[in-house]
This record gives C-alpha cells, structure tokens and sequence, in this order.
C-alpha cells in the first residue's frame, strides 16, 4: 500500500475508533498484551538480526542499546501496554459545561485529534508505545522507525494491527511507513494527517516544520542540565547527578551538562570524578573546571551539544542567577534539575527556567510517560502549545464543543427578547 493509501485508510478508520467504548479499547489493548507475549520469540530473532545487521555497519553502542529489544525489554513493553488498561478513558471527559439560557447547555468535551504521523528513533519499544497510546486514546497512527530495526518494527506492526483488528480494531488504524520517501510523502498528506510528531535533534524537527503544512509537536534535542546549588548535599548531588548521567546514557532525559556553584565546586567535583570512573565518564570543562580536576577543554559548542555516550559538560557559574541564564541559553527545554536544601533557590530555578520539565533534588531520569504515571508516551515535547512534556493520552486529545438545545434560535437574543445566563453547570453531557 502506498503512502497516500494508508492515510486515506488511516483517516476512514479513525472515525469509528473515536467513538469507540473505553472497555472495549482496553479489550484490543489486552489482546495486543496477550499477541506480543505468545510471539515473544519471534519477535527477538527480529530484533536479533537487526542487531547483527546494525553491528556489521559499525553502529554506535548507545544507538545498538536502544536498538535492542530482548525479552525483559518485551516484557516491559507488555507491561506497559497493560498499564494503560487502567487508566481512565480520556475520550469524552467534560472540560467545560455552561448554561447559555435555560434549556440551551454546552460542554467542551475531550476526543481524539484524529490521525497522527509519528517518526521515532531506532527503539522498538517506541513503537508499542506509541501504538498503544493511540489506541487507548482513539487515534488512528502512521508510524515510521529508524531503519535500523526495520526488521523488529515489521514484526510488531504485524503482531499489534492483527491482535487489535481481531478484538474488534477498525481496520487500518495503525499503518507502518519503512522508508525517507514515505516520511516525504507523508508530509503532503495535510487532507489526511492532524499532527506530526517527529522525534530527533532540533535539526530534523525543523526540516519537517519547514517542509509540512501539518501541525508538527516537535520532541527536539535532550539537552538536560543538573545545577549543584552552593546549598547542596553533597552526598545526595553525587547521586543525583551519576543516576541522571549514567543509568542510560542512550536517552533524551539524560544529563548532558551538570552546573556547579564557585562555592562548593572544589568540594564537590573531586567527589564527582570519583564518582564517575565506573563506568568512566569523559568530562569536559570550563577553565574553572579545569582548574579543580583534570578534564578536556569545553568550546562554545560544548553546550548546545547531546552527548548521548559516557560523555559530560561540567561549568562552574557564579550564581543561581547564572545557571538559570546558561539553561535558558544552551538548553533544549527539555528537563533541567537543581540540587539544594534552600528552598527558595529551588523555587526560583522552577519558576525560571523555561523547560517542560523542571526537577528539585532527583535525577533527570525521572522524566518519562511511564514513570509520570501517563501509561507511555509517544515523546517529550519542547513545545509550548498543546502539550508539552511526555505526551501521554493527554497530549493526543483535543476538544470539542457540544451544544444542546430544544429549538432556539439567535434571533430573541441579538434582538434583546432573551438574555444569555452564562452559568457553569456540573455534570456530564445528556445521552
């Protein structure tokens, strides 16, 4: 099937998967659950053989982790896909209800956008995500992966569109795009696609607003700072920013520039290094960095850089003042931590620093769909409009306005014959 194709058959299939009941979404969700577990293995050797093709072309480590999807990594996706059986449906939840005269009532009601063009990296597991996040929320999906797990994503495709069609799925909600050239031609597809989510450096997020007439909730770079306050604990900021650095390295929400205060740098950055030879983290410095431990020489690229390895930008700034200026300079608006007992300190960094995610004496890490209890997340937004943060179900539903009435008309009221009464009403829609 072509591009054009399978947005046309994406699009027919959305309308009825927005009125679906919220139990039986759940019941096509059990069934994907239950399909990826009984073809676990199938789904291995895939990945398996993505990653010996992956390898032979000298594929970096963290892009091979990401890649890799063994069965822990299956059996959390499916765990994942179970959470959301859980959640609340988020379709048809009333926002707004108003009495505009009596008899004449209006609710702004939460529904699906529609359908939704997701391009990811070469993790697998995004592709279950996102797949069952649409589901949940009643979105139809065009999902294009990395070619690197071309093989994996085929097999998922299969295994979730079968599973979800079977348990009563309309057919063609969720589509699989395998090449640049469908990524292009899904971009002239504004009739059929309501949002493009493309996930990458700011770079390629850019190209596709550049060359798209569809909206676009861009999930740029991670460039996730951690400021080590001169209130520190110093104990707690060695584990904060190792766990932010180190426990994946490979991922957005890890930390990529760490900023100390002059006060406590020479107490602290010796402790960090030393913190940070298992496994070993190379460091780069500012000269007042330099100048407390041994590291390489930072350059004015060095902060607007994703390192996305074992690899760390260390600055030492004068003030709080100066950490907030320097995040809101080089940071991607991502996720940013600070490390303090002050409290006030950490008030102000959280109302300055103009990320989506904004953290108080905890890792980096923390910054997930799953982790934020949203199920999944289809990706963080840098965005300041619609969503921002891990879109999980939230982010994939907009609104509309649904007004009852028996008859009215414009006329008594343009006239003055009737008055508006613009009273909030509790409640839900009448059926």
């Amino acid at each position: 099937m072509d591009v054009a194709s399978a947005a046309r058959a994406a699009k027919k299939a959305a309308i009825p998967l927005a009125a679906a009941a919220g139990a039986d979404k759940d019941r096509m969700l059990a069934a994907v659950a239950s399909a990826l577990e009984a073809r676990a293995a199938d789904i291995a050797a895939a990945n398996a053989e993505d990653l010996r093709r992956a390898a032979a072309t000298a594929l970096a480590e963290p892009l091979l982790k990401r890649l890799r999807f063994d069965a822990p990594k299956i059996a959390t996706a499916v765990a994942g896909v179970r959470s959301l059986m859980a959640l609340p449906d988020p379709v048809g939840a009333t926002l707004a209800a108003t009495e505009l005269d009596q008899g004449l009532e209006l609710y702004k009601v939460s529904c699906p956008i529609g359908v939704i063009g997701v391009i990811f990296e070469s993790r697998p597991d995004a592709l279950v995500q996102i797949s069952s996040l649409c589901l949940k929320s009643g979105n139809a999906v065009l999902l294009k992966g990395g070619s690197e797990a071309a093989g994996t994503n085929r097999i998922l495709a299969e295994v979730i569109a079968a599973a979800s069609e079977a348990a009563g799925a309309p057919a063609g909600w969720m589509q699989l795009l395998e090449t640049r050239e469908d990524v292009t031609c899904m971009l002239a597809l504004e009739d059929d696609i309501d949002l493009i989510i493309p996930r990458g450096s700011n770079a390629f997020v850019r190209h596709i607003m550049d060359h798209s007439n569809i909206p676009v909730l861009g999930h740029a770079d991670g460039i996730c700072h951690a400021y080590v306050d001169r209130a520190a604990d110093l104990d707690m900021a060695v584990a904060v920013v190792r766990d932010s650095k180190c426990q994946y390295v490979a991922v957005c929400n890890a930390l990529e520039t760490l900023l100390v205060h002059r006060d406590i740098a020479a107490a602290f950055l010796p402790r960090l290094q030393a913190a940070l030879t298992t496994p070993p983290v190379r460091l780069i410095g500012c000269p007042r960095t330099a100048a407390i431990i041994a590291v390489e020489a930072a350059g004015e690229t060095t902060w607007r850089t994703e390192h996305l390895d074992y690899t760390l930008s260390v600055r030492v700034v004068d003030s709080l003042s100066d950490a907030i200026d320097h995040i809101n300079t080089y940071g991607s608006r991502h996720t940013d931590a600070i490390i303090t007992a002050d409290a006030a300190a950490a008030a102000t960094f959280m109302d300055l620093v103009d990320s989506g995610n904004v953290f108080w004496n905890c890792s980096t890490r923390f910054s997930d769909g799953y982790r934020y209890g949203l199920g999944a997340e289809v990706g963080i937004s840098t965005n300041k409009i619609h969503a921002r943060g891990p879109v999980g179900l939230e982010g994939l539903m907009i609104y509309k306005w649904k007004l009852f009435g028996h008859g009215q008309t414009v006329a008594p009221y343009a006239d003055g014959r009737r008055h508006f009464t613009h009273r909030p009403l509790a409640g839900t829609p009448p059926r």
